[in-house]
């Protein structure tokens, strides 16, 4: 009985994430080192885990490809007046994946992508009311079109979503692929 009741959680639970080769065919397919390659904006908000928005923000980003690797420079300014900024650098694998590094990410990021989405996990620690607190980040980005990204992150904490980041980007209308 316990065996059927643990195998059985073990099947709920792994059909509880979201399958990145059930994007193979979604259009366009993501590059993300083409995307990515140039300027580009993004504008975004933080929900706590109540769903209650918490911080808004807006990106401007400058990439630059270098054989495999895409250097990303973010420069955030928050609606605090907070100004922040993270260097990417994402490297391209030879098997297709990603790992990435960054100043205040813990360890490597890694990240594959399938069809018109990419997904990109890493840790970092987050400061938040004079408190640090290290958090899961599982990035979730769709190429909705040239132009235009849509990103869905979950932050958890032990397991449990904490706060979520929606995040639209954008590329000037010269500059698309």
């Amino acid at each position: 009985m316990w065996r059927s009741l643990l195998l059985t959680l073990c099947l709920l639970l792994s059909g509880c994430g979201t399958a990145l080769e059930s994007y193979q065919a979604a259009e366009p397919k993501i590059d993300i080192f083409a995307w990515f390659n140039g300027e580009s904006r993004a504008w975004g908000m933080v929900q706590d885990w109540r769903g209650k928005q918490i911080r808004r923000f807006e990106v401007t980003i400058q990439g630059k490809v270098l054989g495999d690797t895409l250097t990303l420079d973010e420069r955030f300014v928050y609606d605090d007046g907070e100004k922040q900024t993270r260097v990417w650098q994402i490297h391209r694998l030879a098997d297709g994946s990603y790992r990435g590094t960054a100043g205040d990410i813990i360890g490597v990021a890694s990240g594959r992508a399938s069809g018109n989405a990419f997904n990109w996990r890493y840790a970092m620690t987050v400061k938040t009311d004079g408190s640090s607190y290290q958090l899961n980040f599982d990035d979730w980005i769709y190429q909705q079109d040239a132009r235009h990204l849509m990103n869905v992150t979950s932050m958890k904490k032990f397991g449990v979503e904490v706060a979520r980041v929606t995040l639209f980007f954008a590329k000037p209308a010269s500059t698309a692929q």
